[in-house]
């Protein structure tokens, strides 16, 4: 809040006017807000109550909404900051806040990454990489990504912390935003390029790679050219889509911003102000990952959009539908599994494991 110290105004630098660029946030966080909070509270209850968390996919796909939850969460300390143009609550909020927004981008990178590697070996290499698809497997993979998240998100709270700066005679704090260049050249820089290297890099290399194996098997002529195959090519493409729209823009542009505020490129600061401009509206982007995030659940998973439906029958064509959803996620035969009716089927989605046939999958693990 604002503070009438003029010994304190005196030291602290002006504060530069982001006032245009703090209504733009204003207006794009609330739309998140709005969209996001709703949209995965309900994916995560879906997930957890009425799916069980069954498959592979769908324990992936509840963490990522668990971390899009978390974001949204976040979002009306920074709106009301945006309103304010100044930070009006304690300094430990603020680092918060900063270290929801930066592990949900890369944990969101992550998840996504998993799903796409976790369709690869389904179809790519479904016998060798079998015993590696298991819900026991994934659910442990998301445990160390959560670990991974919160050893990063230390030095994350330790970076945000509010910076003074003096408006019309008065001390104020900034928050996410005016980091000093001392700070740049110190601690956030490799940080920032440890983050993009591990949260980022290796997550693209992994779902470009898997995604273009998974294509190029599913474009063969020998390929089964069934319902399961559109699902899938449509499952990944929306992750793709997702990718490449909120993570790789923002992740380039916040990496030449640090090497330039890093001093490691010379450049001019009309240079480095431009850039900043053009990462104001990318980490938009970046922060709308967690509203498209729901739109995959609903698109690509026949079972979540069987429980969406279902919500609004009544009591007995609800847990019909229920039922059926938690059939549609479990996963079921592989390629190489031949069905021959609507029962064999049946019992091929929701029976026991069956480790001892060499071409037959878990029932976990098929494709959505």
């Amino acid at each position: 809040m604002l503070s009438d110290s003029a010994n304190n105004s005196s030291v602290a630098p002006p504060c530069p006017d982001y006032r245009s660029t703090h209504r733009l946030h204003m207006v794009a966080y609330s739309l998140v807000l709005a969209a996001g909070l709703p949209l995965n509270a309900l994916a995560l209850w879906v997930f957890l109550r009425a799916l069980r968390v069954h498959s592979v996919v769908s324990v992936y796909m509840c963490n990522l909404a668990a971390s899009d939850l978390l974001f949204t969460l976040s979002l009306p300390v920074r709106i009301s900051y945006y309103v304010r143009h100044y930070w009006s609550f304690p300094g430990l909020l603020c680092q918060a806040a900063g270290a929801i927004f930066q592990t949900n981008m890369y944990g969101s990178c992550i998840f996504l990454t998993l799903i796409n590697v976790d369709r690869y070996a389904a179809i790519v290499h479904p016998l060798r990489l079998r015993h590696l698809r298991r819900p026991r497997v994934a659910r442990l993979l998301c445990l160390g990504v959560w670990a991974l998240i919160v050893v990063f998100a230390v030095p994350l709270v330790l970076v945000h912390r509010p910076s003074s700066c003096s408006y019309n005679g008065s001390q104020v704090h900034l928050c996410f935003e005016s980091f000093g260049d001392s700070l740049w050249k110190g601690k956030l820089l490799p940080l920032v390029l440890l983050a993009e290297a591990l949260g980022f890099l290796l997550p693209l290399a992994a779902m470009l790679y898997s995604s273009g194996r998974v294509f190029w098997t599913l474009a063969r002529p020998d390929a089964r050219r069934n319902q399961r195959r559109r699902k899938t090519v449509r499952l990944l493409l929306a992750n793709l889509v997702i990718f490449l729209l909120c993570f790789v823009p923002y992740n380039t542009t916040l990496a030449v911003y640090g090497l330039l505020r890093g001093n490691l490129v010379a450049a001019s600061g009309q240079a480095c102000d431009r850039v900043r401009q053009v990462l104001v509206v990318m980490v938009l982007l970046a922060g709308a990952n967690c509203v498209l995030d729901p739109l995959v659940y609903y698109f690509s998973a026949q079972g979540f959009r069987n429980t969406l439906r279902g919500l609004g029958t009544p009591l007995r064509a609800r847990t019909l539908a229920t039922n059926g959803a938690q059939g549609a996620l479990a996963e079921g035969p592989t390629e190489t599994t031949l069905i021959t009716s609507p029962a064999t089927a049946s019992q091929q989605l929701l029976g026991p494991s069956n480790f001892g046939t060499p071409l037959t999958q878990r029932p976990e693990d098929s494709a959505l």
